[in-house]
């Protein structure tokens, strides 16, 4: 039966663990000698090749449908650079708009004068500051806070 299933697997163009033999049709091929006897057997489904793919896609199916969830998203997933998760333009504008955002609140409480504030908006501009820590050492640095609120980090509105 070996060498059948080879000579089968020949005449379908496959491997022979991919020929299937009918089990009601087992004497039919014992029977079986030349290429043509095999070519009557494959013709009337008595020998038939199984499907091209058994590979299985249930686990696929079931890690799609968690992370339509928001599942299997953490950090060990992600592929490429850090910019490629969040670009750097997203970055950027994150960090100038807390940075603006902090700024106008120091103009506002009036910590800071307008020629300063116009100061810090150019820097902030330009990327000088590294976040908002680094413009509250800045203004200490260069003594750059108006009057009686000399120290930034007192006040409990700025700190947010």
């Amino acid at each position: 039966m070996r060498n059948k299933k080879q000579l089968a697997a020949r005449i379908l163009k496959v491997s022979p663990k991919k020929v299937i033999f009918k089990i009601d049709a087992l004497d039919d091929i014992q029977k079986a000698i030349t290429r043509s006897d095999l070519r009557g057997l494959i013709a009337v489904k008595k020998i038939i090749k199984s499907k091209k793919n058994h590979q299985s896609r249930a686990r696929a199916r079931k890690t799609k449908l968690q992370k339509k969830k928001g599942r299997q998203r953490g950090r060990g997933s992600k592929k490429g650079k850090s910019h490629s998760i969040v670009s750097r333009k997203e970055q950027w504008m994150s960090r100038v708009r807390v940075q603006r955002e902090f700024i106008k609140l120091l103009r506002e409480k009036k910590i800071v004068n307008h020629k300063n504030f116009r100061l810090l908006y150019n820097k902030v501009k330009g990327g000088f500051f590294r976040n908002k820590r680094h413009i509250k050492l800045y203004l200490t640095d260069y003594h750059l806070v108006e009057g009686k609120n000399s120290n930034v980090d007192d006040k409990e509105d700025i700190k947010k």
